[in-house]
């Protein structure tokens, strides 16, 4: 059982290497050499990752970092100087990517680079820095930041490279247990309402191309099928529509509307912990207690309908 399994036990299943963390046996992959190339590519990989996954406007220049500072430092207003400080933070990682390739450039001259190197040492303090104003940065969405998306290029600097590899693994198992979460609490919200019929098999499905697609990496042979049924998947869920009686109520069609929504914005939060491969435990704790009160209703609450003889969509047609 894997109850008896220790964390980090490698095995063969299916014939793909696996590692076991928290329940979920997570693909892995090659660790590459760890070079100050390797970790280059790794922290630039990191960093564009970073970008795409956060509010825009913060991919900044590193050659701008001291006007990026004076911005921030001069900023009064609270709101404003949020967006300054992620800004900031943007222009810092990309000063330590700027200084790591140099010092890849100066090693591939057969100048031997030491850990204690002045440049070395600035490039940390970079990371590190950016990774202090992380908190201030908003996912693209709007939802909470993904401070642990801002760790991992300082991590890929510190650690060993298969250290880092090790603790990604342990983020998607973390990733894939929010998956669960959200979806087992989306089936259990909708498992008796004839409204949200054929809803569960969706949700699995869905579940399952998302955690493929969470240990996939971009680089894998097989990122065109995983990708592919991800979305698939998700598109079908999105354009699920509950059927309500013809005679429902203003009520019944508010409560069918709720859950429509339930469906859209679960569907939604999957997506964003998938594709950035590490957990939101706020906005996934604030859904799942969103799903939780729509289950149990105020009394005054109309409930959907268990039987409906004659039905129709919210989006309308028979």
């Amino acid at each position: 059982m894997d109850d008896a399994v220790s964390l980090g036990t490698e095995r063969i299943i299916e014939g793909q290497r696996r590692v076991y963390y928290y329940g979920y046996w997570v693909k892995t992959y090659e660790v590459p050499a760890d070079s100050l190339l390797a970790k280059k590519r790794l922290i630039e990989a990191l960093t564009r990752r970073l970008f795409s996954h956060v509010e825009h406007g913060l991919n900044v220049p590193g050659q701008r970092l001291g006007e990026a500072r004076r911005a921030f430092e001069a900023e009064t207003d609270v709101q404003r100087q949020r967006v300054k400080a992620a800004m900031l933070a943007g222009a810092l990682f990309n000063r330590a990517t700027d200084i790591f390739t140099k010092l890849v450039e100066i090693q591939a001259l057969g100048i031997k680079v030491e850990p204690d190197n002045a440049l070395m040492r600035e490039c940390g303090i970079h990371l590190e820095e950016a990774l202090d104003l992380a908190g201030r940065v908003l996912h693209r969405s709007g939802e909470e930041g993904l401070d642990e998306l801002w760790g991992e290029p300082f991590k890929a600097f510190a650690f060993p490279i298969e250290d880092f590899y090790k603790s990604r693994y342990i983020k998607i198992a973390q990733t894939m247990e929010d998956i669960d979460r959200l979806c087992d609490e989306l089936i259990k919200t909708f498992v008796t309402l004839s409204a949200f019929n054929g809803i569960p098999e969706l949700v699995r499905q869905f579940a399952r191309a998302a955690k493929i697609k969470s240990e996939t990496l971009s680089t894998d042979p097989e990122v065109f099928e995983v990708w592919t049924s991800f979305v698939v998947a998700g598109e079908k869920l999105s354009a699920f529509q509950p059927l309500v009686a013809r005679d429902a109520g203003r009520a019944e069609l508010q409560r069918a509307t709720d859950g429509a929504d339930l469906v859209r914005r679960v569907k939604e939060l999957v997506s964003h912990v998938t594709r950035a491969r590490v957990p939101m435990p706020k906005s996934t704790q604030e859904l799942i207690e969103r799903m939780e009160r729509f289950r149990h209703p105020r009394a005054d609450s109309a409930t959907l309908a268990v039987a409906a003889p004659q039905a129709t969509s919210l989006a309308g047609g028979p």
